[in-house]
């Protein structure tokens, strides 16, 4: 039976006008850390994204599952952008519907992409609002960056809604920074008293616990590996060079980034910008690395969804791109995300791995309206078609020894996406293994697609931000560039060898079914304070966990795994 999209009558200019809402569900509170300004004045020029209605989803899914596949006759034969754009690429009457709405409100300042299914369109806030019937911008700050936001829904023309995924810059905040410095004094780790004789992690700590030597740098010509910044982070190339010459002496390595994507900013560096880039490229050693970044000149952009753009855009891009950013999944309209999922298998079938955090706030934890908590659930880590990294720490804190769960490490099942049949055998695995140690299952979806797929360490590191040396960083933001590096790594010799890169991991991961990684057996990480789970979401456990994935690196051996055909 066909669904009734939610619909709305207005009179305008005398008339009456059926609207709808792409995005129904988006919350449109406004987060208790943005202060509101004022009403943006009529005249102010603002900076949307039109995200068009994309052709053969479906197919697109189909093509990522057998590119990625090792088991599939069509493994690792990537398309390139334009097939990628031919495929996708929004019908002829999806173009010309929402052109024409466009051009009737005035609005002709608009750029495309290569697929044709993003259009940014600049136009002043009056015809913004009415373009989008219910919409009202307002200016919004926090520790002084400010943004421009709708406080209420916007709906679209009824003839539009079909052709219209989202509109992007009208609603959505970034989330906060995390504070990823922690530092033993707060009692948080034990033997804190022992914290003045612990050097903490640097890239030779990393090598040395993932059995890597200083002959495990890069050489191919035709590699590159890439991060991406958000909310107004920035890394600042006296830092990174500062923090090679300090500790990249063991083996051989690059100390300046090769290219920054946007604009970055001269003020001050952001500590997880400086982290990122320092260990990607400290373990993704001598490999070209880029800088995705985004300037927050535009008050009305979406960084992230800015990034996605660009990705759709760019021809030629780094195989491995690692990404520290994250929201709430129920903060975040189901149009948003699938799409956005959309954007990911673009990515896929291209031949490119991308690499999110899967968080730091453990299992997390939603207040209901109803009483009770629930667990909750980041996106775009519980995306299907990204590869999630978790965090560990070490059993012994001050010595190289085996890794237990950090209990901030984010992880858990998504409440939006099924679980993907890549995964389905070894989470029931864990699911029966840990039956009676669960946490009640109206604390989570059990048939969500679960995360994160694999780990690494995430506690304690060293980093060099604004020239100074800081001790104790940690969180995901830390393992995922770790692994990233890794993986750019293991591209190099697959390159050199005449393969194609990797793409999207996770189907040959799973097969591995934890093969060439170390299991994390023992932790469990944090959730909700109630009577219930009383602070304890998930646990490790043999093989797969929903804490951890299937482990951390032992890089020779993954090296030998991936490089088998």
């Amino acid at each position: 039976m066909e669904t009734l999209l939610p619909f709305t009558i207005l009179l305008i200019h005398g008339a009456l006008v059926r609207t709808g809402f792409p995005e129904e569900d988006q919350d449109v509170l406004i987060p208790e850390d943005w202060s509101h300004v004022g009403r943006v004045k009529p005249t102010e020029e603002l900076e949307l994204t039109f995200a068009l209605k994309q052709q053969n989803v479906e197919e697109l899914e189909d093509v990522l599952r057998r590119v990625s596949d090792p088991d599939s006759p069509q493994y690792a034969k990537y398309l390139t952008l334009e097939e990628v754009s031919s495929l996708v690429s929004p019908s002829a009457l999806t173009q010309k519907v929402v052109w024409r709405w466009l051009q009737s409100h005035g609005v002709t300042n608009c750029l495309t992409v290569h697929t044709q299914d993003f259009l940014q369109c600049t136009m002043t806030a009056e015809v913004a609002e009415s373009l989008l019937p219910g919409s009202k911008f307002h200016r919004y700050v926090r520790d002084g960056h400010f943004l421009v936001r709708s406080s209420s829904p916007y709906s679209v023309h009824d003839s539009v809604h079909q052709h219209l995924d989202f509109v992007g810059g009208v609603h959505r905040f970034p989330p906060k920074t995390r504070n990823v410095s922690r530092v033993l004094s707060t009692g948080k780790r034990k033997h804190s008293k022992m914290a003045k004789v612990h050097l903490g992690v640097t890239p030779a700590i990393l090598r040395a616990r993932y059995n890597m030597t200083a002959a495990d740098v890069g050489s191919a010509q035709n590699n590159s590996q890439a991060v991406a910044q958000f909310l107004e982070q920035y890394y600042h190339p006296a830092d990174l060079a500062e923090f090679m010459s300090m500790f990249g002496g063991s083996f051989q390595h690059l100390s300046k980034v090769e290219r920054v994507v946007g604009t970055q900013a001269t003020g001050k560096a952001g500590l997880e910008a400086s982290l990122d880039v320092e260990y990607i490229m400290s373990t993704g050693a001598n490999i070209s690395t880029w800088v995705f970044t985004n300037p927050g000149r535009h008050e009305s952009q979406e960084p992230f969804l800015q990034w996605m753009v660009l990705l759709s855009n760019m021809s030629g891009l780094p195989w491995v791109h690692t990404i520290s950013y994250g929201d709430d999944e129920d903060s975040l309209s189901s149009a948003y995300m699938t799409r956005i999922n959309t954007e990911f298998m673009k990515a896929g079938v291209r031949g490119i791995s991308l690499l999110f955090a899967s968080g730091d706030s453990g299992a997390g934890c939603r207040h209901l309206t109803k009483g009770g908590n629930s667990f909750r659930p980041s996106f775009p880590a519980s995306s299907p078609y990204v590869t999630t990294v978790g965090g560990t720490s070490f059993k012994n804190p001050f010595k190289v020894t085996y890794e237990v769960t950090d209990y901030i490490s984010g992880g858990g099942f998504s409440n939006v996406f099924k679980m993907p049949d890549y995964q389905t055998s070894a989470v029931d695995s864990y699911l029966e293994a840990v039956a009676a140690g669960l946490p009640p299952q109206t604390y989570f979806n059990i048939s969500g697609r679960a995360y994160p797929d694999m780990a690494a360490l995430s506690d304690n590191y060293w980093v060099v931000t604004n020239r100074v040396p800081i001790p104790w960083v940690s969180g995901t933001s830390a393992s995922t560039p770790v692994v990233g590096g890794m993986l750019a790594l293991i591209n190099d010799q697959r390159l050199l060898k005449g393969l194609p890169a990797l793409g999207f991991l996770n189907p040959r991961l799973y097969k591995l079914k934890g093969r060439a990684l170390f299991d994390v057996t023992e932790g469990c990480h944090l959730s909700c304070l109630d009577e219930q789970v009383q602070g304890r979401g998930f646990c490790a456990a043999p093989s797969w966990d929903p804490v951890t994935g299937w482990g951390t690196p032992d890089y020779p051996a993954l090296l030998a795994a991936l490089l088998e055909e």
